[in-house]
């Protein structure tokens, strides 16, 4: 028994734990992106007519439910960029920001916020709204629990526009308790091997050229199931591109007990994933 369990243990290695996991995924989650993808597309058909102007060289997208406070430090990280060819793209799912949330958020004509018309609750799907309202050559992630350095942007693209340089980077996490202390700085070089089956690399920290490869999974993934969308999006991204780290903590990242899109600590695996 032991020499069997040792097998299979080999065997999950060399193929990536993640990977097979995400197989699982696609095969019995399957019918939940069919709905998804729908209210996705409905959902973008009906708030593009009203939208101001969303071209820039970098688009931020930033998912939010139901959490004023963060979702204004995370804006306020974002705007204050040193990009400044920048446009934040805030996407409400469905809690319906009111007058007292938006107020928290700061006047400025590049940020846009929208709200969809019901709640989804799939990250992926959220994104992928901000995704196609926006029209940009480089996109970058930002959840509503998280803060950027105000170089972040700028260290991302001066990589990503060096001549035959990366398609996609990503920085280092300083990773915080909810209390402020810091529990880590998470700085892993890229490896598409190892990332096969630990999911090491965050979207908050990932800026990539847009392309057809970046939109994120739309199965409706509840807070347990592994992988999740963010690894998904990254090692698929890395099929055909080329993805580089940067080993600079530029993102401030909350391990948040409370976060609304995970479970953090619970999550099945051999690795906690780092997601918002």
């Amino acid at each position: 028994m032991d020499l069997l369990a040792a097998a299979k243990r080999a065997l999950r290695r060399r193929a990536g734990f993640l990977r097979i996991m995400e197989v699982r995924n696609k095969l019995l989650l399957w019918p939940t992106a069919v709905a998804t993808g729908r209210r996705e597309d409905a959902e973008v058909r009906r708030l593009l007519g009203g939208l101001p102007p969303r071209q820039a060289v970098v688009a931020t997208v930033i998912p939010t439910y139901r959490r004023p406070e963060g979702l204004a430090a995370a804006v306020r990280s974002a705007l204050d960029q040193t990009v400044r060819n920048h446009v934040v793209v805030v996407v409400d799912d469905g809690a319906g920001l009111d007058a007292a949330g938006f107020a928290l958020l700061p006047e400025d004509p590049r940020l846009v916020t929208v709200s969809l018309s019901v709640n989804i609750g799939v990250a992926g799907v959220v994104r992928n709204v901000g995704l196609r309202l926006s029209d940009s050559e480089f996109v970058a992630f930002l959840d509503d629990d998280n803060v950027w350095e105000p170089d972040h942007l700028a260290r991302a693209l001066d990589a990503l526009t060096e001549p035959g340089g990366p398609e996609a980077v990503y920085t280092a996490l300083r990773r915080l308790h909810p209390d402020g202390t810091e529990l880590d700085v998470l700085s892993v070089p890229w490896d598409r091997r190892h990332a096969a089956e630990e999911g090491f690399l965050d979207t908050n920290a990932f800026v990539a050229r847009r392309n057809r490869d970046l939109r994120f999974s739309r199965l409706r993934r509840h807070r347990d199931v592994v992988p999740r969308e963010d690894w998904e999006l990254v090692f698929r991204y890395s099929r055909r591109r080329r993805i580089a780290h940067l080993p600079v903590p530029t993102v401030r990242y909350l391990v948040n007990p409370a976060s609304y899109w995970s479970a953090w600590g619970r999550q099945p695996g051999p690795a906690p994933e780092p997601t918002g």
